[in-house]
């Protein structure tokens, strides 16, 4: 369902970034395929949960949060997912998957929807696709990714603290923010209690090919029009392989240092041959 939202852009070398104007809603909407809404009366049914890596202490079983809540006022349903609750602390694989409604073909391209909206930080959160099997991802977690998208301001090992704006990958573990080449500047932080419209284009062909990467488009925010924000980020393996589940995992950090646990709401999943730009909630 439609909100609000906001975000993303550039960075350096790697982009181009251009407001691109809302295509009318036409035949193109109807190649939209639902991956999730969480309207339906079983709405997390197809869904698999897990805690890869469950290093509470005092130890809590099942500590992750994934559930269906509706929003105040609109009655809108979305997706409520947090490492753990409040005050809990060690949770650091909290995974969550669903089937796409057909695999993406190796060769193939296709267009991914997804709302997003931040309810507040600190958090470290990242969601994306996957071409591992559940039991893969379980024993993966963030090595099951291949195309990600990262929404974390939280400390690197190495003291730097990120912003808390979208992040890519440009190689493996390699996660570049995104940057407002309109302004010359960083892209702002993700404003808690925004929705945020995004389409990520999956080339998932070879490599020799030009494949094994992802452009990202945004609608909200800074970005009035929906905007490309950048062009050319990587897979995270490369594996050359067919894509079969959109993932989402979140982390509270180790319990010595860490990040905090503000959750990330999840809304509007969908899948298109091609590149689609049009908005699939109408």
């Amino acid at each position: 369902m439609k909100n609000t939202l906001l975000l993303i852009v550039a960075s350096a070398g790697l982009l181009g970034c251009a407001s691109i104007p809302d295509e009318p809603i036409s035949s193109v909407t109807s190649q939209w395929q639902l991956v999730d809404d969480f309207e339906g009366p079983n709405a997390l049914s197809d869904w698999t949960k897990s805690d890869a890596q469950n290093e509470t202490d005092p130890f809590v079983p099942n500590p992750q949060i994934t559930e269906v809540r509706e929003e105040v006022g609109s009655g809108n349903k979305y997706l409520h997912r947090q490492a753990a609750a409040h005050g809990i602390v060690g949770n650091r694989k909290a995974l969550a998957w669903t089937q796409l409604p057909r695999p993406l073909a190796v060769g193939e391209t296709a267009t991914f929807f997804t709302r997003i909206n931040l309810k507040q930080w600190s958090t470290n959160h990242v969601f994306g696709l996957t071409n591992q099997n559940g039991e893969n991802i379980t024993k993966l977690g963030y090595d099951a990714f291949e195309p990600m998208i990262r929404i974390t301001d939280r400390v690197e090992s190495g003291g730097k603290k990120l912003t808390g704006a979208l992040m890519v990958l440009v190689g493996y573990k390699e996660y570049v923010p995104i940057n407002n080449s309109a302004t010359a500047g960083p892209a702002d932080p993700l404003i808690p209690g925004e929705w945020y419209d995004l389409w990520y284009v999956v080339n998932n062909a070879t490599k020799a090919n030009g494949g094994q990467t992802y452009d990202l488009y945004v609608k909200g925010g800074e970005f009035a029009e929906r905007t490309k924000v950048f062009s050319g980020a990587v897979f995270r393996f490369g594996r050359e392989l067919p894509m079969i589940h959109f993932v989402a995992t979140s982390n509270t950090g180790p319990a010595r240092a860490p990040y905090g646990n503000g959750a990330v709401r999840y809304d509007d999943i969908y899948m298109a041959p091609g590149e689609v730009l049009s908005d699939p909630t109408g």
